[in-house]
């Protein structure tokens, strides 16, 4: 479903750097910061076992394809062998909205992994160091050594009690935390994605050997399809939805002064909005980006969970909203199990909601869908030839898609209480909370992927229901 309602066209937060990107905009495609962007990541493109694009390999499925708002703002990534472990994978879907959404979906795409991957191999240090410093303190009896044991059997596929948790999820988890403290902070002050009124989901997964952990942000989703006492495969949701609501997660927004309702035309769709503005409208609590809501309750903090694998689990599906808007979790894990062949499972789940879309919301606009199947066992028997649906996928990108530019960046609106019509920053300046003063001094700020901003409408109406006569937009102004 639409993740923001309050805007129709694409805006810059800052008036002043709005002006510099108009007067720029013949170096858009060739600016210093584009290119230098463009190198810093050109290294991500060489790495074996990193697949971003539409495509298959003998343990995973990717595919992604665009809706009807506009620019493909999802993204996603498989990685194998991360962090240079031969038993690791990380895995990750993000569904961008906003203007810019599409810019931090990738961004966070590329630089998550990376500040995941430097976290835990400091934090694997920290602990080689700690454990070092403790057997030569400690005593080492035999009493201890049972305690250790026992508690270590005891871990449950599923933690829940903090005593019986694994040292690789005590690891993970604070990397999970710092990573992704990190990368908002590093979205905030980037110089060529405008984070304002923009954002992105993530569901993301580190997998070594059996252990499992997961790090949750946003609405997109994480199931797991595994078999019963019966034999019989059932689905097991591995994330929670996290939407405003959940009652500790509107509890937190109400706190911090922002408002949580749903539109009558929309009623079991919750959203978050200013405090003296119906606007911005954001559907889910936690998102990377999304400033101009971070002093009002939305966060970026992830839902950590872990998982202990087992022989009757099977594999795992990441995917944004637009799956899940339209499929239940038995009928996805029925799906993927129903394929043809592996390597096409994630084309099978996207052109089966994509279908359902059709059928269930005639009138409305279908999201994009982006969907990740992770096989866990070994059995490659039924899997079509890998090579083949990798070489495709480097040659016709699924989630590149290029749009012409506007020459115009209007600053988005919204309309206060009184009815006046007033931009969302000068709403805020009201509030006493501006990041005007974040990164306003470069000319060559822009990025490539600000090719992708003409006739965006991802924005527009929601998606189930077109026409809101009384919904507050973004205007030009």
């Amino acid at each position: 479903m639409g993740s923001c309602l309050s805007a129709e066209t694409p805006g810059s937060p800052s008036a002043a750097l709005g002006v510099r990107r108009r007067r720029n905009s013949k170096k858009r495609f060739g600016s210093r910061s584009s290119s230098f962007d463009f190198k810093k990541d050109e290294h991500l493109l060489k790495i074996p076992g990193r697949l971003f694009f539409n495509g298959s390999s003998e343990i995973a499925s990717l595919f992604t394809q665009q809706g009807k708002k506009g620019t493909n703002q999802d993204a996603m990534l498989v990685w194998e062998n991360f962090c240079s472990r031969s038993d690791t994978i990380f895995c990750g879907v993000f569904d961008g909205h906003g203007p810019f959404g599409h810019m931090v979906a990738k961004r966070v795409r590329d630089s998550l992994p990376q500040k995941l991957n430097a976290h835990w191999e400091a934090n694997s240090k920290d602990d080689v160091l700690m454990e070092m410093s403790m057997n030569t303190n400690s005593l080492n009896s035999e009493d201890t050594s049972f305690v250790s044991a026992d508690e270590e059997s005891r871990v449950s596929a599923v933690v829940d009690d903090t005593e019986k948790q694994p040292d690789v999820f005590c690891a993970l988890k604070e990397t999970f935390l710092k990573a992704f403290r990190i990368m908002d902070r590093e979205l905030r002050v980037h110089p060529s994605v405008d984070c304002f009124c923009s954002g992105t989901t993530a569901v993301t997964l580190i997998k070594q050997g059996l252990d499992l952990v997961i790090g949750n942000v946003g609405d997109s989703r994480a199931v797991l399809g595994t078999r019963n006492k019966d034999n019989s495969l059932t689905a097991v949701q591995l994330t929670v939805d996290l939407k405003p609501n959940l009652p500790a997660e509107a509890e937190r927004i109400k706190k911090c002064r922002g408002r949580v309702f749903a539109l009558r035309d929309e009623p079991d769709v919750s959203r978050v909005w200013l405090p003296n503005s119906d606007s911005p409208g954001l559907a889910m609590s936690r998102a990377f980006g999304d400033f101009c809501l971070k002093d009002f309750g939305v966060i970026a903090v992830p839902d950590v969970s872990y998982r202990r694998l087992t022989e009757k689990d099977e594999f795992i599906v990441l995917a944004t909203d637009g799956i899940w808007d339209v499929l239940s979790n038995t009928e996805v894990v029925n799906i993927v199990a129903a394929s043809q062949s592996r390597s096409t499972a994630a084309k099978a789940l996207v052109e089966t909601a994509v279908r359902s879309w059709k059928l269930k919301y005639p009138t409305s606009k279908i999201d994009d869908c982006a969907v990740i199947c992770l096989f866990l066992d070994s059995n490659t028997d039924n899997l079509s030839s890998s090579s083949n649906g990798l070489e495709k996928a480097q040659t016709t990108p699924g989630d590149e898609l290029h749009v012409k530019t506007e020459n115009e960046d209007p600053e988005p609106t919204g309309i206060d209480r009184s009815g006046t019509v007033k931009t969302v920053r000068g709403i805020l300046q009201e509030s006493g909370k501006d990041d005007d003063d974040e990164d306003d001094d470069s000319d060559d700020d822009a990025k490539e992927d600000d090719m992708l901003l003409d006739d965006y409408s991802a924005l527009e109406g929601v998606t189930r229901v077109n026409t809101l006569l009384n919904l507050p937009r973004f205007t030009p102004g």
